[in-house]
């Protein structure tokens, strides 16, 4: 386990694991206010550049399925350079397409850069921080993840309206370029490689089945990750509501989805306080019937036809604001009976919520009635199966346990 030499050592390498989290987020955020011109310049809808938002979402799940064992097999950080040149060269090639399905295809490859930095920072999280400490270190990278879709939209909305949306993927090339020169200088090499790892493919898929069998980890890596997807829903979801149905300009629209994005920084700093009185479970299951009530809600004026701009950012802010709650508790205990194979780990947990993330923005694409309706409902359907899951999951795996010390004290 790394020691750090300082809190100033520290503070840099958390710092580094925050701005590979990040990457993600301002792939996916920076570019929504310059949907509609994207749209016009390729002569498309902002339904089909929504596509573009899903097979990202296909390529860092699956990209995450091949970088978790190639991060146990080699160390940590040689595939997450590799990842990061692919993502750098990608983001450069985006800013020169022309036609929505070059920009849909070079996507899914800008991903399966990208994701590089996801997994590894969870696995690195896992290999250089105290296990008790894990929640907390997740939510300092809330923190730098939740304030990412504040700034992302706003730089977003304002480099598509002055320069074109097109300089918008020139940005994050340059943002690869400053995580690249962090990675060198401040992040740790983390576990050493595991070279009896092979990387056939009958040994990958019993590493990944095997720690896909485990109850702790599906219970908490599917509620995180379907509660996740309702996030996802609203990204999908939300330029064509406010921009389409609510008429707002890109600027404006960037500054709501910070100020939505804004719920998840309090609430993952609010996390940190209630984790030195409460489990992570209990507050895991305190949200999550926070988010069912405020889906449900939505669901109701929106059929009743009675939400304006502002009620709607307001019942929003609370929904998303549960993320910032069950993002970092469900990650560090879907993370926590793993300690060798924690890339694996990790890359699994990536794969299902982005793979789920990519199925929800999809249908919201699909279904797209020019309305929010399919938007709300798929955000209520998530929280409301998030929290099913975790209640029967929970108590299942509990029994087990329980049942399995009565045996163990028996013999």
């Amino acid at each position: 386990m790394k020691r750090f030499d300082s809190s100033r050592n520290r503070f840099l390498t958390i710092l580094t694991l925050g701005l590979l989290s990040a990457l993600g987020p301002f792939s996916i955020d920076m570019y929504l206010p310059g949907f509609r011109d994207i749209a016009e310049s390729m002569d498309t809808t902002i339904s089909q550049v929504a596509l573009s938002l899903s097979s990202y979402f296909v390529g860092v799940s699956l990209g995450q399925l091949l970088y978790g064992p190639l991060l146990d097999r080699y160390g940590r950080k040689k595939p997450l350079y590799i990842g990061m040149l692919l993502y750098l060269l990608t983001s450069i090639f985006c800013s020169f397409v022309v036609d929505v399905e070059s920009l849909i295809v070079l996507r899914f490859f800008q991903a399966l850069g990208g994701c590089a930095g996801m997994v590894s920072a969870r696995a690195l999280v896992r290999d250089i921080f105290p296990v008790e400490e894990n929640a907390k270190i997740f939510s300092l990278l809330m923190l730098v993840i939740a304030i990412s879709p504040i700034l992302a939209p706003s730089m977003g909305g304002y480099i598509s309206s002055t320069l074109g949306w097109q300089a918008i993927f020139i940005s994050l090339a340059l943002l690869a370029i400053i995580i690249l020169i962090a990675m060198y200088f401040w992040l740790p090499d983390g576990n050493p490689p595991n070279k009896k790892l092979s990387l056939m493919p009958r040994p990958i898929i019993h590493e990944f089945l095997a720690v896909a069998k485990v109850p702790q980890f599906y219970t908490y890596a599917l509620t995180g990750a379907i509660a996740a997807s309702g996030l996802y829903s609203y990204i999908a979801g939300s330029p064509y509501l406010f921009m389409e149905v609510y008429q707002v300009s890109e600027k404006q629209y960037g500054w709501i989805f910070g100020i939505i994005a804004g719920g998840m920084i309090i609430a993952s700093q609010l996390n940190t306080l209630l984790l030195k009185k409460y489990s992570s479970e209990k507050i895991i299951r305190t949200t999550l019937t926070c988010q069912v009530i405020t889906g449900t809600l939505l669901v109701i004026f929106t059929w009743l036809d009675v939400l304006n701009l502002y009620t709607t950012i307001a019942l929003i802010w609370l929904y998303l604001g549960t993320q910032g709650f069950v993002f970092p508790n469900t990650s560090a205990l879907s993370l926590a009976p793993f300690s060798k194979n924690a890339g694996t780990a990790s890359a699994l947990m990536g794969a299902v919520q982005l793979g789920i993330g990519a199925v929800t923005t999809a249908i919201v694409s699909s279904f797209d009635n020019q309305t929010a309706l399919p938007m709300i409902l798929v955000m209520f359907l998530c929280g409301s199966t998030a929290f099913l899951i975790l209640n029967i999951g929970s108590r299942n795996f509990k029994r087990r346990n329980s049942q399995k010390i009565k045996t163990s004290t028996c013999k």
